[in-house]
């Protein structure tokens, strides 16, 4: 980790397992709504290589999907890879208690309750790919297979235009 990033309990994870991680830090206003694609026009990105960490209930259990900032999560897809039936986005504050972190500035990585994860198959187009670094504000680029591998994920085709 470079001085001055900050110590997340993302970035903690990823010390442990030995994972190399690039944080990159950008000003988050707090008017921004679309936590994801102020990242992306923060840090000068493509929004294909952004992606955003959404916590969706799967038959009354809560996963995680990561997928493109500009890209939608495809409910039904998210629910078939993980052996459910009906998805639906988790609300909020319940989000917010089991990862242990705010909206929109949700990490896949590190968890307070780790979920199950999907990470949609687009990562593999990229070397490197941007995902929330556990604070908004913050975000942390890896390798998808890293990502896959600190998260324990599948990878599917779970976006949708």
């Amino acid at each position: 980790m470079t001085a001055g990033s900050p110590s997340t309990p993302a970035t903690l994870a990823l010390e442990r397992a030995g994972i190399p991680f690039t944080p990159h830090v950008y000003e988050h206003h707090e008017t921004a709504t679309n936590f994801g694609e102020e990242a992306a026009a923060a840090l000068g990105l493509r929004e294909e290589q952004v992606f955003k960490t959404l916590v969706v209930s799967v038959d009354g259990q809560l996963a995680v999907a990561v997928v493109p900032v500009a890209n939608r999560l495809d409910l039904k897809a998210v629910a078939a890879v993980l052996g459910g039936k009906k998805a639906s986005l988790a609300l909020p504050a319940l989000a917010e208690k089991r990862t242990g972190y705010v909206v929109g500035g949700i990490s896949p990585v590190g968890q307070k309750t780790p979920l199950r994860t999907v990470v949609d198959a687009s990562a593999a187009d990229y070397p490197s790919i941007f995902v929330s670094g556990g604070r908004r504000g913050f975000d942390i680029e890896l390798t998808p297979a890293d990502l896959v591998r600190a998260t324990d994920a599948r990878t599917a085709r779970i976006a949708r235009t």
